[in-house]
């Protein structure tokens, strides 16, 4: 991956960030640079770890020491904010009422059955047991991936654009809009080492309507971070079993 991919990803969602100057009624333009600078650093923290960092002569092939420093950056932010704050980002274990955690969680839950079925149905199959890919898949990318996102960047963003749309009694806004695409869009496009330009738009209006969409609002419904972790290793759990059967 070039080091100008972070950068695109941005620029691909500036849009979208336009839009939301455009139609908030108040704007906090010092948490949208925050919310860039974070991005970068936590995008460049992985990716420079990859190529200094690497454990192939371990036997692994997971991006496990990025991971590890992305995880340890987030909790800088976290634990260099007040508590109100760290709840606001979701990194608390009380939830929202019963009715919303309940709501979000069957919410999830009709998107994952939908995604498995989808998926049984096109992803190729027959492929062998890895250990290391399981113990990867189940654990990490909800992790790093739900403090980053739908953590830290999903609270700075409704820090610069106060969210007003009201859902099950819980506000939503334009940072869930932005990150919901920013999310799919990492996923979906990269700019390689040759300057080859990679736009996956399957995987991007995929990710966006389906797992992104259903991990947010798992988030946002709950009130905390546990269960969009636990809901995002639930579908990279469920991608790696269907690669095998």
């Amino acid at each position: 991956m070039s080091l100008f991919t972070p950068l695109i990803w941005i620029l691909i969602v500036l849009p979208f960030i336009a839009l939301a100057l455009f139609r908030s009624e108040k704007v906090n333009l010092k948490y949208l640079f925050f919310f860039i600078l974070y991005f970068l650093a936590d995008c460049y923290i992985q990716h420079l770890s990859k190529l200094y960092f690497d454990l192939g002569f371990l036997g692994l092939k997971f991006a496990w020491i990025g991971k590890i420093l992305s995880i340890c950056l987030s909790l800088i932010v976290i634990f260099s904010v007040s508590k109100s704050d760290r709840v606001a980002i979701g990194f608390t274990t009380k939830t929202n009422s019963k009715s919303q955690l309940k709501s979000g969680v069957l919410i999830f839950i009709g998107f994952l059955i939908f995604d498995f079925i989808f998926k049984m149905i096109l992803f190729p199959k027959g492929g062998n047991f890895d250990l290391e890919t399981f113990v990867f898949q189940m654990t990490m990318p909800g992790i790093t991936e739900e403090l980053v996102f739908r953590g830290i960047l999903f609270w700075l963003l409704d820090k610069t654009f106060a969210p007003n749309w009201n859902f099950k009694g819980v506000k939503f806004g334009w940072g869930f809009v932005i990150i919901t695409i920013l999310f799919a869009v990492a996923h979906g496009v990269v700019l390689t080492e040759n300057h080859e330009f990679k736009f996956d738009l399957i995987t991007i209006v995929y990710l966006t309507l389906i797992s992104s969409l259903s991990v947010g609002i798992l988030r946002k419904l709950s009130g905390n971070l546990i269960f969009s972790i636990l809901g995002h290793n639930a579908i990279n759990t469920m991608n790696a079993v269907i690669r095998i059967l």
